[in-house]
């Protein structure tokens, strides 16, 4: 049998979120922007893409076309609404079922791979790869090991039957693709990956959204202030994302508290945007971080913002001073490169991929740890010295520039080849 070395059509499984989801909100976030970019991508070189997540309101369409190439659908299993991601597990057997029925329509060979997204999605590919016979392509986004060894205060820690689900995915992968080489050399540590198997590919930007206006990095941050209602001559360090205890939302806050302590009069230039909505255990107190900004009395200089589409979040970049990413972990840190790309430093834990995201000293400043007085002494750099935003801006944006979305679906087609060939020689997937 011949092998083909290049994909014409990928199923691609992304069972607890739906691209269709505005990232910010529920568990909707960075995977979310991955799949969907990914899949456009992979499209527009000429690899077909279905992406199956689950049904979460009988009003959805079985099937929606995301573009030109990538379908979406919808898949029935377990309630329509009020399902955490935790309880998930206990319907994968019904989405596995929902997606056999899939293949059953399909000529052999239809999808010449599975490619899922996180352990949920992970565990039902393994089960359909055998089944159908083709290799299965994973992308952990995040892993239990490395989460669980790096809790923020408050936050609970992943489950057993997750690292064992996790531990099973890494046997069963043809291949798996790692964010960066930090997370390639924790799949190997943690699961035992096979090194051979594992391959870095950076996730991209939408550079033709994200990116400065036209006028330039200083000229644009004025022009988005305007359009936005933000003072002209503020300092606004900006917090974008999911709230929750992961992502340390409250150490952004806990640090403007002391650097109004020391510099009381930065209060009449502050504003401090927190745009986005709870998320995963942040969702037990939803009104969290609000009361935490009353406690410490900023809440005068605190902006609470829903999440918004990619444009408007994009204007929410360029009017900021810098992003503040504090995360306890990150597997890249799109939002952080999302920033960058639009003419704004970064303030960044040095976590995760974050180091790689984010060039220390020239893109933005890196911050061992998550002590609240170091991110205030990285917030009063840019306080004491406001061109700072504009000279790191620039910097930012050609930083970002070599992380677009073409270059990850070119290498991402090379990792689909490679397990083509690795399923065609061992023969129908057996390890």
């Amino acid at each position: 049998m011949s092998v083909r070395r290049r994909p014409r059509r990928v199923a691609m499984l992304s069972v607890h979120t739906s691209p269709l989801h505005q990232p910010g909100t529920g568990d909707a976030g960075g995977m979310n922007v991955y799949v969907v970019e990914l899949a456009r991508r992979l499209a527009a070189a000429g690899v077909e893409v279905e992406i199956f997540t689950r049904a979460t309101s009988a009003a959805l369409p079985p099937v929606v076309d995301l573009a030109p190439g990538v379908l979406v659908r919808h898949v029935e299993a377990g309630p329509y609404n009020g399902s955490a991601k935790e309880d998930l597990p206990a319907y994968l057997c019904a989405f596995t079922h929902g997606l056999t029925r899939t293949w059953t329509d399909r000529h052999p060979g239809y999808y010449d791979l599975l490619h899922s997204h996180y352990w949920l999605s992970g565990q039902v590919g393994r089960t359909a790869a055998e089944r159908w016979g083709v290799p299965l392509v994973h992308t952990m986004h995040t892993m239990a090991k490395v989460k669980n060894a790096s809790l923020a205060m408050g936050d609970r820690p992943e489950p057993a039957a997750r690292v064992t689900g996790e531990t099973q995915i890494v046997a069963a992968a043809d291949r798996l693709i790692a964010n960066t080489g930090t997370e390639a050399a924790e799949l190997v540590r943690h699961y035992d990956a096979d090194a051979e198997r594992v391959t870095v590919v950076h996730p991209g930007v939408n550079l033709d959204c994200f990116r400065p206006d036209d006028a330039g990095v200083e000229a644009g941050r004025a022009a988005a202030r305007v359009r936005l209602g933000l003072p002209a001559d503020a300092l606004i360090p900006l917090f974008a994302g999911r709230i929750q205890p992961l992502k340390a939302p409250d150490v952004l806050l806990l640090a403007v508290a002391r650097l109004l302590q020391e510099r009381p009069r930065l209060r009449e230039r502050l504003v401090v945007p927190v745009v986005g909505g709870p998320s995963g255990s942040g969702l037990t107190e939803p009104e969290g971080l609000q009361k935490l900004a009353a406690r410490l009395g900023i809440s005068d200089v605190v902006l609470f913002h829903p999440p918004v589409g990619q444009s408007r979040l994009a204007d929410w970049y360029r009017a900021a001073s810098v992003l503040v990413m504090p995360s306890y972990s990150e597997s890249f840190g799109l939002v952080a490169l999302e920033a960058q790309a639009c003419g704004t430093p970064v303030i960044a834990a040095d976590a995760g991929g974050l180091p790689v995201a984010v060039r220390n000293e020239v893109s933005g400043l890196l911050v061992p740890g998550h002590d609240p007085a170091d991110y205030a002494r990285a917030l009063g750099s840019f306080a004491d010295d406001p061109a700072l935003s504009t000279r790191m801006g620039e910097a930012a944006a050609r930083h970002a520039r070599s992380f677009g979305w073409d270059t990850a679906a070119a290498a991402t087609v090379d990792v689909y080849a490679a397990a083509i060939r690795t399923h065609e020689h061992e023969g129908c997937g057996s390890r």
